[in-house]
Order: structure tokens, then C-alpha cells, then sequence
């Protein structure tokens, strides 16, 4: 079952998949958010306030390995747009030579 869900994501696009990490990202911070309101407002035992504290540490830890996966993916979306507009350049320049200059003569 992982290798299907593997092979799936592979085809998702890195800019879809930048896209699903930070909705993930963005709810993990709202229940980050509603714990801190919680353990600020409410009267919690000492047993009840370590539970919530150590969830948030949690919460805290997967949205810090979110951030290097966006960080990553961003990246790796920087190249395929450098790479992008280096192909659009060349196939410019292949165009003007060998059309343009045709036209010339």
C-alpha cells in the first residue's frame, strides 16, 4: 500500500505538493494556537498542563519538519523554474538564429 501511495505522489507536482504542506502547516499552527489559548486560560491540573505542554512540543516539532519540507520544496521549485526559463531562452535563441536570420537573407 506504501509503494502505491509512493508512486502517487510522485506525480503530484512540486508546487501542489508546497501547497498541501502548508495548509498542513497552517492547521498544525491553529491547534498550536487553541492549545496555548487553552493552557492560558483554562485552570488545568499539573498532570493536565504537562499533557497539553508536551502535545505543543509536539505541535511544535512537526510544524518545524513542515518548514524543512517547504524549505526543501521551494527549492527544488526555484530550479524547475531556472531550468524553465533557461529552456525558453535557448529555444528563443534557436528561433532567432535559425528563423529569423532566414528571413534576412
Amino acid at each position: 500500500m506504501a509503494k502505491i501511495k509512493d508512486k502517487k505522489r510522485e506525480k503530484v507536482s512540486v508546487a501542489t505538493e508546497i501547497d498541501r504542506l502548508e495548509e498542513r502547516r497552517v492547521r498544525w499552527k491553529n491547534h498550536l494556537e487553541q492549545a496555548d489559548y487553552r493552557n492560558r486560560r483554562e485552570n488545568l491540573s499539573e498532570q493536565e498542563r504537562q499533557e497539553l505542554e508536551d502535545e505543543m512540543s509536539i505541535m511544535n516539532e512537526r510544524i518545524q519538519k513542515l518548514d524543512k519540507d517547504l524549505e526543501s520544496l521551494r527549492g527544488e521549485n526555484r530550479r524547475n523554474m531556472l531550468l524553465s526559463v533557461a529552456l525558453l531562452v535557448v529555444s528563443a535563441l534557436f528561433y532567432y538564429i535559425f528563423f529569423y536570420n532566414e528571413e534576412d537573407s
